[in-house]
């Protein structure tokens, strides 16, 4: 199985072609244990890669990624080794083999489209490509996504089982406030008001994230004031709430939710909910314990593969 994540390509090429940015790409590929795998991925994005590929072989992923050669030299590369050694070596996980290699320029924006097609997700959603056409007959509430502009396609275990929690929270009729803490593509956003909520905050510390939100609001037809999304993290998110939200979604790497959970509280009543993904099987304890020790309870856990989904309400 091969996964593709576009991080911000269309963002990244002219509106008119008057001059090629690249001639060639790096490809870098880091051969990585699979609970390596988001942390590689990770590094990449924040090297300025505009874009990974992932493809699975038992317990081992051979993460790539791509950016145009003229945005790095060779020394560049040998420093993010490095960096990937330091990154494993912190989370105690196996430390990745990494090469390098020049390959032809090709039409991102369009070539990694062949691996992506509609897909169900729970017993009430299906995430559709947008360049597709909706299909027929289905019964099912679609949700419209172009992933070429931020991380999320609903393919990733961590996102499908997000995306259940939330069908199971927001069983219709609901009026909930709902926030999305790294909204990336704005897949999680979408769904919730897609599902029946009544409003989503969102927020990313990636710029270019909040405008693949925006532009996932507007390609699935949600006016502007039932998501508002803004750059920043749990603070921007306690300002911009001024209050406790019914529910709230955070798919990202465990080392940061546990750095988050301690602020939840800030957006939290006796009746919130919380859904928590992007957690390895063997993370689940440390989440877990500081989440107990922050009056917090995990009502469920769900795993799909090597991955979990903590369902989480007030103690």
């Amino acid at each position: 199985m091969v996964i593709f994540y576009l991080f911000c390509l269309s963002l990244s090429l002219p509106s008119t072609p008057l001059k090629k940015l690249a001639t060639s790409w790096w490809e870098i590929q880091a051969l990585c244990d699979v609970s390596a795998e988001d942390l590689v991925s990770w590094r990449l994005g924040e090297f300025g890669c505009r874009g990974t590929s992932s493809e699975s072989n038992g317990h081992t992923r051979l993460v790539k990624g791509y950016m145009p050669q003229n945005q790095a030299q060779l020394l560049d590369l040998s420093a993010l080794a490095l960096l990937f050694k330091q990154d494993a070596l912190c989370a105690c996980v196996p430390v990745p083999a990494v090469q390098w290699l020049l390959i032809d320029e090709e039409d991102w924006a369009s070539s990694w489209k062949d691996y992506w097609h509609p897909q169900e997700v729970g017993d009430r959603l299906l995430i559709n490509p947008a360049w597709l056409p909706i299909p027929e007959g289905s019964d099912r509430v679609i949700l419209r996504l172009d992933p070429g502009v931020a991380f999320g396609t609903g393919a990733h275990a961590t996102t499908q089982l997000c995306l259940e929690a939330l069908e199971m929270r927001l069983e219709p009729p609901t009026n909930a406030v709902v926030a999305d803490i790294g909204c990336g593509s704005g897949i999680l956003s979408i769904a919730a008001l897609l599902l029946g909520a009544k409003q989503v905050y969102a927020v990313d510390t990636d710029p270019l994230a909040l405008t693949a939100t925006n532009a996932s609001r507007e390609l699935n037809q949600i006016a502007p004031e039932r998501l508002l999304a803004d750059v920043g993290s749990l603070d921007r998110l306690i300002e911009m709430t001024q209050g406790p939200v019914d529910g709230f979604v955070c798919n990202i790497l465990a080392e940061v939710i546990v750095d988050l959970i301690p602020g939840m509280a800030a957006i939290a009543k006796p009746t919130t909910w919380g859904v928590l993904s992007g957690i390895l099987l063997e993370q689940v304890k440390p989440v877990a314990d500081t989440l107990e020790e922050n009056d917090w309870i995990v009502a469920t856990l769900w795993r799909r593969q090597d991955w979990c989904c903590l369902n989480i309400r007030r103690s």
